[in-house]
């Protein structure tokens, strides 16, 4: 566990909300990013990981893989970084894993059962993803659209997991054709895997389509294109939760991009009293941009726990904060604070992982 650190002088009253520094390496001027591609998201468009290797059958008849081969499986790495770091499978606590194991051989079993439903594929594919088998959840999704090709849902849940593994081109083009087949239609409530303290879920298939769709572009560094996803996930955005959600990276995106009466108006929407079931540091952080309070404390609670998400959650949102705000050193140092965290999937993870490769890139 890394001892809680306050980080000096987070709110000034100099500060203001002008456009980064681009004197400093870490705040390479994005604007470019978003015009046309940058070698850095060439990079990261065509960045492959560790290959993926996984038989269909592993899932249906563990038994029949060789325990060597099982062994050598388990210690492939999930991903590769964004800064070229292994991410090896997570360690889940034994009751949590416990628990999605037995719920993963139920999926399995209905999948079985009806092995042309999209829904229990996406079940399969959803619970492997609990247990940090990302690649495996990949497989069994592309299993799947082979059959379906056209299924938004498997395609919206594989560009999730593309995101995971920093293949992030290919996040791109799975939700853009998810994007393109929702379009037009009615949207339909989510059902959440991991059900909140009052077991209400609070995204839908097409807010889950723009919003990964969103972020995937944010991470490239393509924020024009970003920006126009987290409109469209603003639009489907029904809820507090997801509002503020959607806000968060609309605001940051749109700061970056100096759009900022889109950023002031995108936060007038953001209230103290908002009914927040799931996303309260996103509602906290947005709170911290729109009154300029609170973040200090915010930060003294997420950095008690190094392995939460809410850790590199905050950690990357203060980061993005002082970028925004032309602090580039403050900024740089939060980054590498997110990644002390061991939750390499939180998307506050990946985002730092991002800045920092993007720094590095515009070093070299």
């Amino acid at each position: 566990m890394t001892e809680s650190c306050p980080v000096p002088d987070l709110i000034e009253e100099s500060s203001g909300w002008g456009h980064p520094s681009h004197q400093d390496a870490i705040a390479v001027p994005l604007l470019a990013f978003a015009a046309r591609p940058s070698s850095y998201s060439r990079a990261m468009r065509s960045f492959t990981p560790a290959p993926v290797v996984l038989l269909a059958a592993l899932l249906l008849v563990p038994s029949a893989v060789p325990p060597s081969a099982a062994q050598g499986a388990a210690q492939q790495p999930e991903a590769t970084s964004l800064t070229g770091e292994a991410l090896p499978r997570p360690e889940l606590p034994a009751e949590f894993a416990a628990k999605q194991e037995t719920l993963l051989r139920e999926a399995t079993a209905r999948l079985a059962e009806d092995p042309d439903s999209i829904e229990a594929a996406v079940w399969v594919g959803r619970r492997t993803a609990y247990l940090g088998r990302y690649r495996d959840a990949i497989e069994i999704y592309t299993d799947a659209l082979a059959k379906h090709p056209d299924s938004p849902h498997l395609l919206r849940h594989r560009g999730h997991r593309w995101i995971t593994t920093r293949m992030l081109g290919r996040a791109v083009e799975d939700l853009t054709r998810a994007a393109e087949l929702v379009r037009g239609k009615d949207d339909e409530v989510e059902p959440d895997g991991l059900p909140n303290d009052r077991g209400i879920p609070t995204s839908t298939l097409q807010s889950n389509i723009y919003y990964h769709l969103g972020l995937a572009y944010y991470l490239l560094g393509e924020l024009a294109p970003a920006l126009e996803a987290y409109r469209e996930c603003l639009e489907v955005s029904k809820n507090p939760d997801m509002l503020v959600a959607t806000t968060y990276w609309l605001y940051l995106t749109a700061k970056r991009l100096g759009q900022d009466e889109e950023a002031a108006r995108a936060l007038e929407e953001v209230s103290r009293d908002m009914d927040i079931i799931e996303n309260r540091d996103y509602h906290r952080l947005l709170i911290g941009f729109k009154h300029h309070e609170g973040v200090h404390e915010l930060w003294e609670e997420a950095s008690a726990d190094t392995s939460a998400v809410r850790y590199s959650t905050v950690a990357y949102g203060i980061g993005a904060y002082h970028l925004v705000g032309g602090r580039a050193d403050r900024a740089s140092a939060m980054f590498r604070r997110a990644l002390e965290s061991s939750n390499w999937a939180a998307f506050g993870y990946i985002a730092a992982e991002a800045e920092l490769a993007r720094a590095r890139s515009g070093r070299e």
